[in-house]
């Protein structure tokens, strides 16, 4: 039964879905984890390659610190327990792009472990255990060549640094697993350990999925599906595995424990193997690596230097500077939005006047071109100079808006723009009261239907002011001036 939409039916609230995820990490370092090599994406095949990564005899491997650095900094983003002591471990298997024939990884002595992470999911918020999170080497890449029937061998990737976040299988949901997911890369990208491009399979994970009778404790036989490397496919991978998990046993059959891969085309899973156990990879202690020893110390002065993280960024900006839980998580979504936005703010002093430039029109611009907010023709000082000159009178709302575009489009400051094209408001009285006396004179039958009651035209009346000067007007001291006189 492998038609999506004939599973799909087989779906019952008769079991409780159980799901963990095992996500890879691509350490954003200059070299890979044992070796000097480059850890960089996209060279020539096999640019990046020495005799660590080939396993030849007495190369030994010596451990980059900055990938236990991102390993202390991603524990304590998660709230974990940072070990003192841990002992990388050789995983024995024996695949083409794994020239040892044994893969450098942690196993019973990982350098976090016991922590926790806070999701959101339809307005709901849970607490998701983290299990451990571990540092290892990735392999490298089979190329298969149809053409010739063969698989060629890149290796540029053996030896980069990984880290492997595991889950406690606390989600229940495939959309959970999907947002659990969103979370863990927010944080990478935050803390700046990884570039989280899963496009590129620098952020990938393995999906454990099992079902259990409804109510049950005991954990049922689980599957793991491999390589998911976006949110829509594991969501995807997971709705049919659940599915069909549910079909074999409402039949009742016995799931079986194996290893999957996911047809993103057919929406399906299939089988790649049985399930391994630890056993199967005959782990050891590395005997070419001495165990790591991560001190007190070494574990403050990486703390100190850790950014804000996304969920202390929410609390401040909705507590503290009084924006709405919305506009909080969109300012805070990227480390590079936040500190776009706390420099406006350092500026212009108004968060609420700040946010709303940011996120109405100066996204609005970037979207248009696909841009992301490192690429912004206006900085953040030039926007908050531009608030605080509508803070002060100099620029209405309408002027400002016509000063940002040409401030995107040259990149000027709004000073400079406003000097070339003369827009400062009118702010004088007497400017101002010679315009409404005009616009009243002209309008004499709009005039007697105000004074009859129909407030409405108050609208008209400063639509006619602003026309008159040209939108220079203070706004707020036209609909004043206005009134005054009406009631005359």
């Amino acid at each position: 039964m492998n038609n999506p939409e004939t599973i799909a039916n087989h779906i019952s609230g008769d079991y409780e879905t159980v799901i963990g995820l095992e996500v890879h990490v691509q350490l954003s370092t200059a070299s890979k984890i044992f070796c000097g090599s480059s850890a960089a994406y996209g060279g020539a095949p096999n640019q990046y390659i020495d005799p660590v990564t080939l396993g030849l005899p007495g190369a030994l491997p010596v451990v980059n610190k900055d990938c236990v650095d991102f390993a202390i900094m991603m524990g304590l983003a998660l709230r974990c327990e940072i070990r003192r002591f841990n002992r990388f471990a050789r995983k024995h298997y024996f695949y083409p792009d794994l020239p040892k024939g044994y893969q450098i990884s942690q196993f019973d002595e990982p350098i976090c472990q016991r922590g926790q992470v806070e999701i959101m999911h339809e307005g709901i918020s849970r607490v998701i255990g983290i299990t451990r999170i571990h540092m290892e080497e990735d392999a490298g890449k089979n190329i298969h060549d149809s053409r010739t029937n063969s698989s060629l061998i890149d290796l540029n990737r053996a030896g980069v640094g990984l880290l492997e976040v595991v889950s406690e299988p606390d989600i229940r949901s495939p959309a959970e697993a999907a947002a659990y997911l969103r979370v863990i890369r927010q944080l990478v990208r935050y803390l700046g350990v990884g570039d989280g491009n899963m496009e590129e399979g620098s952020l990938r994970c393995d999906a454990n999925v099992s079902l259990r009778p409804t109510g049950a404790t005991k954990f049922g036989t689980r599957t793991e599906i491999k390589n998911l490397n976006s949110f829509k496919f594991v969501e995807r991978a997971l709705e049919y595995e659940v599915a069909r998990q549910t079909a074999v046993l409402k039949s009742g059959k016995k799931v079986l424990q194996e290893t999957l891969l996911f047809d993103s085309v057919t929406g399906t899973t299939r089988t790649l193997r049985s399930k391994e156990q630890a056993a199967d990879y005959r782990y050891l202690p590395d005997p070419d690596l001495p165990p790591l020893i991560v001190e007190e110390s070494w574990v403050s002065s990486i703390r100190e230097r850790m950014p804000r993280l996304p969920h202390e960024l929410v609390r401040r900006y909705s507590s503290e500077l009084g924006l709405s839980v919305y506009d909080a998580g969109v300012l805070s979504a990227e480390r590079e939005i936040s500190e776009y936005f706390e420099q406006v703010l350092l500026v212009c002093g108004n968060a609420k006047a700040a946010c709303n430039w940011i996120t109405s029109e100066l996204f609005g611009a970037l979207n248009k071109e696909s841009k992301s907010i490192l690429e912004s023709p206006v900085t953040a000082q030039q926007l908050g100079h531009l608030i605080k000159m509508i803070q002060s009178g100099e620029l209405n709302g309408k002027m400002a808006k016509a000063v940002f575009e040409e401030m995107y489009q040259t990149s000027a400051n709004a000073e400079k723009i406003v000097a070339a094209r003369g827009l400062k408001t009118i702010n004088d009285d007497s400017a101002i009261s010679a315009a409404v006396a005009q616009v009243i004179a002209a309008s004499q039958s709009q005039v007697l239907a105000y004074r009859s009651g129909k407030e409405s035209l108050l609208g008209y009346f400063v639509g006619q002011v602003m026309k008159a000067t040209k939108g220079a007007a203070n706004p707020q001291r036209v609909n004043e001036l206005i009134i005054e006189a009406l009631k005359k």
